[in-house]
Formats: C-alpha cells, sequence, structure tokens
C-alpha cells in the first residue's frame, strides 16, 4: 500500500476525507494510475505521534484525489524511541546513502556533523543546498518505509555542539575501536529501555580523534564496539540502528 505526508489542512477536522493535491497528486493519478477504490494511508507533517491514518479513494478530479476514510492505526509503524544519528560527514555521497538507510531503519533525527579527521568541509551555503537534498531523501525513504513522520536533516553541527546538543538524551553511544568488549556492548543496549531518547555518534572515514573521544566521555557518552572487524563510515551507523531496532521492537 502507498503512502504519503499531508498537512492539517488536507484532513477534514474528523479525519473523515482527505484531499491529495501537488506531486502526491500527479504521483497517484498519473504515475501508479491508481482508481476510484483503491486503498493509500497518510501520516500528517510535524506530527510525532506515529498516527497512520488509511483511505480509499473516493474520486479523482483534474487536480485532486479525495480519499474517505477507512480507519486509523494509531501506533503505526514508529520505534518507541527516538533515535538521533550524528554522523561525521563522509566523502562523495555516501551521506545520501546514509540518510536513505538511517531512515528506513527508524532514526527520528540525522546531524551532519564536522569533525577533525573529516575531508568534506561545507560553507553555509552548500550546506543549506545539501541539506534541501538530503531532507528531500529523508522524505522519499520515509514514504517508502511507511514512516509515520519526516525524519528531519539538520544544519551541520560541530563536535562541541552536537555534544551540547545531546545534553538531556537518555542514552548516548559512541563505537570506538578500542571500546570494551562485544558482552559490555550487549549489556548497553540490553538496559535501553522503550521510550528513552538515544543519540549515536559516527565518525567520518578517518575515525574520531583521542581529543574528540575525550570530550565524550566527559560528557557521560559511552564508548562502544561494534564487533572485531573495522567497519566502514556507512556501515557502523546501519548497525548499530539495526541492533537498537531489534532491541525495542522485542
Amino acid at each position: 500500500m502507498y503512502h504519503f505526508f499531508v498537512e492539517n489542512s488536507q484532513l477534514a477536522s474528523d479525519y473523515s476525507s482527505v484531499e491529495i493535491t501537488g506531486n502526491d497528486f500527479n504521483h497517484i493519478a498519473n504515475v501508479l494510475r491508481m482508481q476510484k477504490g483503491e486503498q493509500f494511508s497518510v501520516s500528517i507533517r510535524d506530527d510525532d505521534s506515529g498516527k497512520e491514518i488509511f483511505y480509499e479513494i473516493d474520486e479523482i478530479t483534474d487536480s485532486s484525489v479525495i480519499g474517505k476514510l477507512c480507519f486509523i492505526e494509531e501506533a503505526g509503524n514508529e520505534l518507541p524511541s527516538k533515535i538521533y544519528l550524528f554522523q561525521g560527514l563522509p566523502k562523495v555521497d555516501k551521506m545520501e546513502l546514509i540518510i536513505q538507510k538511517a531512515v528506513e531503519l527508524g532514526a527520528f533525527q540525522i546531524v551532519p556533523m564536522a569533525t577533525k579527521r573529516c575531508v568534506v568541509k561545507l560553507d553555509e551555503k552548500k550546506a543549506a543546498s545539501k541539506i534541501k537534498r538530503w531532507q528531500a531523501i529523508s522524505e522519499a525513504a520515509a514514504k517508502q518505509s511507511k514512516r509515520a513522520v519526516i525524519p528531519e536533516v539538520t544544519m551541520p553541527m560541530t563536535m562541541k555542539q552536537a555534544v551540547e546538543f545531546t545534553k538531556g538524551m537518555d542514552v548516548k553511544l559512541i563505537p570506538y575501536e578500542n571500546a570494551k568488549g562485544i558482552e559490555e556492548t550487549k549489556r548497553i543496549i540490553d538496559a535501553i529501555e522503550p521510550g528513552q531518547s538515544i543519540a549515536i555518534f559516527i565518525g567520518p572515514e578517518g575515525g574520531f580523534s583521542e581529543q574528540e573521544i575525550d570530550l565524550c566521555r566527559e560528557n557521560d557518552i559511552m564508548p562502544i564496539t561494534l564487533g572485531k572487524r573495522i567497519l566502514r563510515t556507512e556501515t557502523a551507523g546501519f548497525t548499530i540502528i539495526s541492533w537498537l531496532m531489534y532491541h525495542l521492537e522485542n
């Protein structure tokens, strides 16, 4: 079943109907060629309740698709915890893949991060252009994976700003090759409870500097291991989010 995101203004006050317009209308009517009686689901933008609303196509006009309410799924497909991915800026277009897969796996927010060993440097103009592209990738991935929210891709932060941003979060993790063995990592993950906010710090290709690791330790960000092998930056985030998804959904 196809999934879309709508504004509150597109919904009847009691959710009894929805009007799909713009690009989504074109996608339904001209690309998917959906017909009256077929069903689709929607989530409301800027609403992180996890609600998913199911509609049946009642009418297709020249500029809109009108859906009538079938039922509402209150739980939706969101993880019971909000996962914040702080990703050291990687080279080339790896960030696009990282955003796409992190959204599919359930990340709530993605924060590009400028660290000491980052090769990529973004000025404000370049960053704004990149964020627009990255946010579009996040939305497409959210639609494909039937997310109830579109994870925000924020403007890039420095390592210090990112650490400060996590103040008040419940669990803060940083994969690090010199961390204790996998049993300690398993113990940390097993102790995480649904509903807790979780920050994950992933370094760029060159990893984190010792000073950055020290900064994290001083701010209660716990080093963990992802196993005996050294993972690429685009693999490390997927691995820990997958572990958390399995733990939280069980």
